[in-house]
């Protein structure tokens, strides 16, 4: 068969945006766990068009909730040429009745457990309506399809060493998703990190570990580190705050090459952080961990949202000043979004407080889809936009900068200087996340056909490398 794996997107932004940091793991992924005998080429929507002409005999699309419709829209597409059109993702995961109405067949849970399951009834022609992906053993998981990613993603080593998180955060849908934290055999992620088929020596230089806490299984990690020190790699993921208090872990990670962690923050108020689900979380302790990674030289992300029931207008406009105050070296700022299988949707419904003029569109980390309680929907919209553009204004982007050069190593301050630019510049450009339902709210290069843009020459089927095994 040939085989289109797409990751939906719809875009965030007024003017949307061509290129990226790092592509999504999924689809370079599952093309590693396809066999070789069939052709196979993954498609990022993000930055690149979608043929609606395509060859494929199959499509496979993997969104989340946010881009639910974007997908469903591109199902219909698909099918009315005849495709045969399947889906994953979490948001599938979750409202399976829905997904199903759009789909020829749809993947719950982690895809491994079925995926060759599906390809084979695919084959036959036989596709059930629904495939129970089961939690999967990490240990013989291959090396994703790197060759398949295109060239406008600026880092192509996106890393996979651990599955799931032992938090269960109010917002977030991984302890439902995901079957307990795993971790892979460390000689299998030392191979992907070694991997350096890149055209770039950024791209070769620079791992992106795609885990959701990777520091949770302390002598897993230690170990994985010691590995890595002879690679002489930089490398960033996501953590919790308390590897701070963890000397032996930090050594590691600056010895190996550590040049930016993201933590998830998520307020400066402890009855918000007791909304968020977050007890390992204390507000007082932030401007501390920041300076002890700083120490190391290791550039601090941060992820802050508004919108938690004891936050107020003025709560949501202050955090640009409080982070600031920390030193948070590169911010993510969204609002509180209720995705399906998380305690917070579960919650809001049965407050009645989910907003059901909102469709899925809405559910993209920059809008509301609620009622908040300590101000309206619309001051909610109008205050993080507010933090958004002071956040990312000239004056905050030169202070972060600046104070970088002083605390960083090389590379995190590289980190620094690439991501504060590209949100930087998306201010200066008034580039500012969109509002959903003004006249930037679908995806018009999709829409119309006329305007499709085709896959380039270096998007064509590619087999499987065969040093692929199963």
């Amino acid at each position: 068969m040939k085989i289109d794996i797409i990751v939906t997107y719809m875009k965030r932004y007024r003017k949307g945006h061509e290129y990226h940091f790092v592509p999504p793991l999924t689809g370079i992924h599952l093309a590693a766990l396809t066999p070789p005998r069939h052709r196979v080429r993954v498609v990022h929507e993000r930055v690149e068009g979608i043929d609606l002409d395509s060859d494929a005999d199959l499509i496979a699309l993997s969104f989340f909730t946010g881009f639910a419709p974007e997908a469903y829209a591109l199902a219909r597409e698909f099918k009315r040429r005849g495709k045969t059109v399947i889906a994953g993702g979490p948001h599938v995961t979750f409202s399976i009745p829905e997904a199903s109405a759009h789909f020829d067949a749809v993947v719950t849970g982690e895809a491994e457990s079925v995926w060759m399951e599906v390809l084979k009834d695919a084959e036959a022609g036989n596709l059930k309506p629904v495939y129970r992906g089961e939690p999967t053993d990490l240990g013989n998981l291959p090396t994703p399809r790197y060759d398949l990613i295109p060239d406008r993603y600026f880092l192509k080593k996106v890393v996979q060493a651990t599955r799931g998180c032992p938090y269960r955060c109010s917002f977030c849908t991984v302890p439902s998703f995901n079957g307990g934290f795993r971790t892979r055999p460390v000689a299998r992620v030392l191979a992907d990190v070694a991997y350096d088929d890149f055209r770039h020596w950024w791209q070769r230089k620079i791992v992106w570990f795609w885990d959701d806490n990777l520091t949770v299984n302390r002598p897993f990690i230690k170990e994985l580190l010691r590995g890595m020190i002879p690679l002489k790699k930089w490398w960033l993921t996501q953590a919790s705050i308390d590897i701070v208090r963890d000397r032996e872990l930090l050594e590691l990670m600056e010895q190996s090459g550590c040049i930016g962690v993201f933590l998830g923050i998520e307020s400066f108020g402890s009855e918000s952080l007791r909304d968020a689900h977050k007890p390992q979380n204390r507000a007082g302790e932030y401007r501390e961990a920041v300076k002890i990674l700083h120490d190391k030289g290791i550039c601090v992300m941060a992820g802050l949202i508004s919108g938690f029931d004891h936050d107020t207008r003025e709560d949501v406009v202050a955090m640009a000043r409080h982070l600031e105050d920390i030193g948070i070296d590169v911010p993510f700022l969204s609002i509180l979004t209720p995705y399906r299988g998380t305690p917070l949707y579960d919650a809001l419904e049965r407050e009645g407080r989910l907003m059901e003029d909102c469709g899925w569109e809405y559910y993209n980390g920059y809008n509301v889809v609620y009622l908040p309680k300590n101000m309206s929907s619309q001051e909610l919209l109008e205050s993080h936009r507010k933090l958004w553009r002071t956040a990312f204004s000239l004056r905050s982007v030169l202070r972060r900068l600046v104070r970088g050069l002083f605390t960083l190593r090389p590379g995190g301050f590289l980190l620094s200087l690439g991501m504060n630019g590209f949100y930087g510049l998306k201010n200066l450009r008034n580039n500012i996340p969109r509002i959903v339902g003004g006249s930037e709210s679908t995806n018009d290069e999709f829409h119309d056909a006329k305007t499709v843009r085709r896959h380039n020459a270096a998007t064509e089927y590619r087999s499987v490398p065969p040093a692929i095994t199963w």
